[in-house]
C-alpha cells in the first residue's frame, strides 16, 4: 500500500479553534448560524485527522480514503446542526452519490456546485492537514500558490512585530491544507499585482478592527486579512468567518473572494 512520510507530531489546534468559535459566537451573533456549524464541524474534521494520522493513505488512495472515512461524518454533523436549507441540499447530494468525484474535483481545483465544495472541502482538509505532505501537488505552484499542496489562499494574517521584525510578514494560508507562507505585503495573491494604487484595503474598524479585506482593481479579488496585532486570541480561520460585512462591501463593489471560505461566502 502507498504510504506518505510521517507528518509532525504536533496536531492542529482543534481546541483553540472550538474556543474561538464559542467566544465569536457571544461577540458576533450574526455569524451564529454558520459558527453553531463550523463547531459541529470541528468534531467530525478532528476524527478524520486522528484517523489520517493512523491510516497515513497515500496519493493514489486519498481521494477514495476521504469519501469513504471522513465523508459520513461531515455528512451527519451537517444534517444535524445545518440550517434547513444546507440540510436539504446535503441530504439530496448524499442520495445521490458519487461524493468520491467531488473531493476529486476539488482537489484538482476543478469548477461543481458549491454543495460538493463544501462537502469535499470539509473531508479532505483535516486529512492534508494530518498527512504532512504534498500528497496532491503535481508540479510546482504558481505564485500565490499554496507550496505544500498547490491551493489558492483563503486568506491572509499579519502576525506580531518581534525584535528581528518590526515589520511582521504577511501570511497566507491554503484553503484545502491550511499550510501557511510568506507572501509580500503588497502584492495580490490571486494575480501578482504590486502597484500599490491598484490595491485598495478595506476595513470596517469600529466593528471588526482586526479584520480588513485586501482587494485588487486589476483582478477584481479580493482576500480577507486578520491582523493578530490587533486581537492576540484570534484565530484565523475561524474569525474569517465573522467578516461578513467585509464580504459583502467588497461584493458588492463588484470584487470576489478568491476563494468563498467553507460555508461559501
Amino acid at each position: 500500500m502507498e504510504r506518505v512520510a510521517a507528518a509532525p507530531a504536533v496536531a492542529p489546534r482543534w481546541g483553540g479553534r472550538r474556543r474561538r468559535a464559542s467566544q465569536l459566537l457571544e461577540r458576533w451573533p450574526f455569524a451564529g448560524e454558520m459558527l453553531r456549524l463550523y463547531a459541529s464541524l470541528l468534531d467530525a474534521q478532528e476524527r478524520g485527522y486522528a484517523a489520517a494520522l493512523d491510516d497515513r493513505p497515500g496519493r493514489a488512495r486519498l481521494v477514495s480514503y476521504v469519501a469513504e472515512t471522513v465523508m459520513p461524518d461531515i455528512v451527519q454533523e451537517t444534517l444535524a446542526v445545518g440550517p434547513p436549507g444546507l440540510v436539504d441540499s446535503v441530504r439530496e447530494r448524499a442520495a445521490a452519490g458519487g461524493l468520491d468525484e467531488s473531493v476529486r474535483r476539488w482537489l484538482a481545483d476543478e469548477t461543481q456546485a458549491p454543495i460538493d465544495d463544501y462537502l469535499a472541502r470539509a473531508a479532505s482538509t483535516p486529512v492534508l492537514e494530518a498527512l504532512g505532505a504534498a500528497v496532491w501537488r503535481e508540479a510546482p505552484p504558481a505564485e500565490g500558490r499554496c507550496p505544500r499542496c498547490g491551493g489558492r489562499p483563503q486568506l491572509s494574517v499579519i502576525g506580531e512585530a518581534s525584535e528581528e521584525l518590526l515589520t511582521p510578514p504577511r501570511r497566507l494560508q491554503c484553503c484545502r491544507c491550511a499550510e501557511e507562507w510568506t507572501y509580500e505585503r503588497m502584492a495580490c495573491p490571486a494575480c501578482g499585482e504590486r502597484t500599490t494604487s491598484k490595491l485598495p484595503i478595506y476595513a470596517d474598524a469600529e466593528r471588526l478592527p482586526h479584520l480588513h479585506a485586501d482587494g485588487c482593481e486589476s483582478c477584481r479579488q479580493y482576500v480577507i486579512t486578520i491582523d493578530l496585532r490587533r486581537d492576540r486570541d484570534a484565530v484565523a480561520v475561524v474569525d474569517e468567518l465573522v467578516a461578513l460585512p467585509l464580504d459583502i462591501h467588497m461584493q458588492e463593489r463588484g470584487f470576489a473572494k478568491i476563494v468563498p471560505n467553507l460555508m461559501g461566502i
